[in-house]
């Protein structure tokens, strides 16, 4: 009897559990305002823009490894450009909003867009066949990768009430986009108390306000005031705070014409030291080209190589004294400096009441109308898959694991079978420390510095033998940034060996910043590795 009571319990529980499901997956269903998995062709549904800049052909192909289709950038160095009208215009301001998508950079990316355009109603002025970079979105959300840029964009055309103009609102320190070649879905979403959620494969990787002065630049309300622009600086206007003094005379015994480096007369030349032996010699294993034509090519030499015989001596060729310290070596003189009695600060145009000002309680959204995918990209092989728009998180979720997760974890177990067996462990070491210091640069408190570091990082991938010194740099950038937050934005004492001088007037002609006296460096080639002995020479 108890076994029977049981069994009818057990079936009624998965009846109701049954009916739960199936009312789940419905209310799953209607959650779903636009669903495109490109299970099926696309043409006839989606537009292929017929702007003479859009070259680039779309194609409708499998994910590699996957029997799954998606829509695919198939050619190199092409702006592409394709658009689905919605049947129904989704309104952003009705509760949640969830934008999400599918991305697979099946051949890396190193410079080009993965993003998606979520357009405004053609009422606003666009044809789908003409769509292009011009056409009016709402927003644009998804990877952008190219040099220093390298994050996952999330921008808001909003139209200022008072001025009737749209005004594009960058989303401050995004996310970065995954370095790997696996298939990665974006999900942004809108909530009705202002809120704004990234997820990077259902992780949270960002969260922002959309009337947070914090996150968006420029922010979405205006500032009250801002600078006068008809106010100007008075010509007596003095902001200099230190002044040369100009009772100070020079020294009768400062000697400006004393050298800096003079020869230390005390060296001596040491023991073995081989005065008739070249540094380099001609490379004895070196031979003429059978193709070397002496008259078209000029006469050869061979290159050349350390010389042997030096290795075990203390130097070779001519013996020169070194250079050390002069004593008596003092500079240029100038005045020492002093408070300039006529310093007023520095000035600033007085403030004014701003006339595009406006207060907001949440974002006027325009609707979405319509899908565009518009990039330019150095890549082919880029596939989008499972476009969604749904008006629940839940929906989303839904859709990650049944649709994205089962490719991604094949999709990783794939990688991990084919990643480099020990004789290449240092390879993989490495790629472990990168993708650690890629999430490292989504840190907040990097700001403005985030886009140096990603640039570092993606110099150190590209040119392994830097690699040492720009991890060091980077890692320079990070206790910066960490000793700026600490001592609130004063630098750590210097220390210095240099004889204490008296504080004197700056310069006038200044060479200029160190990042411009480093870039004369490059130009110059001061600091660039010694370049090999060419083997021909030109007539």
């Amino acid at each position: 009897m108890e076994d029977r009571t049981r069994k009818i319990w057990i079936m009624q529980y998965l009846l109701l559990l049954s009916l739960a499901c199936f009312v789940s997956q419905l209310c799953a269903t209607d959650d779903v305002k636009f669903y495109e998995s490109f299970d099926e062709k696309f043409e006839g549904r989606w537009i292929v823009s017929e702007k003479a800049d859009y070259t680039g052909v779309w194609k409708h192909e499998k994910s590699e490894g996957h029997d799954d289709y998606g829509l695919i950038v198939s050619e190199k160095a092409r702006k592409h450009a394709i658009v689905k009208v919605l049947d129904e215009p989704v309104d952003l301001d009705d509760g949640t909003i969830v934008l999400q998508y599918e991305v697979r950079l099946q051949n890396g990316l190193e410079c080009g867009g993965a993003y998606i355009k979520y357009l405004r109603p053609q009422d606003a002025g666009w044809i789908a066949k003409e769509f292009d970079n011009e056409s009016p979105y709402t927003i644009m959300f998804g990877p952008d990768k190219c040099g220093a840029t390298n994050k996952v964009h999330f921008i808001l055309k909003h139209k200022n009430p008072k001025t009737g103009n749209y005004v594009e609102h960058h989303l401050k320190f995004p996310p970065s986009v995954p370095s790997d070649k696996l298939t990665h879905v974006y999900t942004a979403i809108l909530k009705p108390d202002n809120e704004l959620r990234i997820l990077v494969d259902g992780e949270e990787k960002k969260k922002a306000n959309f009337l947070s002065e914090d996150d968006f630049e420029p922010p979405l309300i205006p500032a009250k005031t801002i600078p006068d622009p008809d106010d100007k600086k008075p010509e007596d206007w003095d902001e200099r705070a230190k002044i040369p003094d100009p009772e100070a005379t020079k020294p009768d015994d400062w000697d400006e014409d004393a050298p800096m480096e003079i020869e230390d007369e005390e060296a001596v030349k040491p023991e073995g030291w081989l005065d008739d032996e070249p540094e380099d010699i001609d490379d004895p294993e070196a031979t003429k080209p059978e193709d070397w034509d002496d008259e078209e090519d000029g006469e050869w030499e061979a290159p050349k190589v350390d010389n042997p015989k030096c290795e075990q001596a203390p130097g070779c060729g001519e013996w020169k004294r070194p250079m050390k310290m002069n004593p008596a070596y003092k500079g240029k003189w100038q005045a020492p400096l002093i408070d300039n009695p006529n310093y007023k600060g520095i000035w600033k145009p007085q403030q004014i009441a701003n006339p595009e000002y406006f207060e907001l309680d949440k974002p006027n959204f325009e609707p979405i109308a319509a899908i565009g995918i518009e990039i330019w990209t150095m890549q082919d092989g880029i596939l989008f898959d499972n476009v969604l728009i749904a008006s629940s998180e839940k929906a989303a979720e839904t859709y990650r694991e049944t649709a994205w997760k089962p490719k991604f974890e094949v999709e990783k177990a794939n990688q991990k079978d084919e990643e480099p067996t020990d004789s290449d462990g240092l390879k993989g070491f490495q790629k472990l420390v990168f993708d650690y210091l890629y999430k490292a640069a989504d840190l907040p408190f990097l700001g403005e510095h985030k886009v140096k570091v990603l640039d570092l990082l993606e110099k150190a991938e590209k040119q392994a033998n830097l690699t040492i010194g720009i991890l060091i740099s980077i890692v320079v950038v990070f206790v910066s940034v960490l000793f700026k937050l600490i001592f609130g934005g004063k630098k750590p004492a210097k220390v210095t060996v240099e004889a204490k001088k008296p504080e004197v007037a700056e310069s006038s002609n200044d060479a200029g910043s160190s990042e411009e006296k480093e870039e004369e460096k490059e130009d110059a080639g001061v600091g660039a590795p010694p370049r090999r002995r060419i083997t021909r020479r030109d007539n």
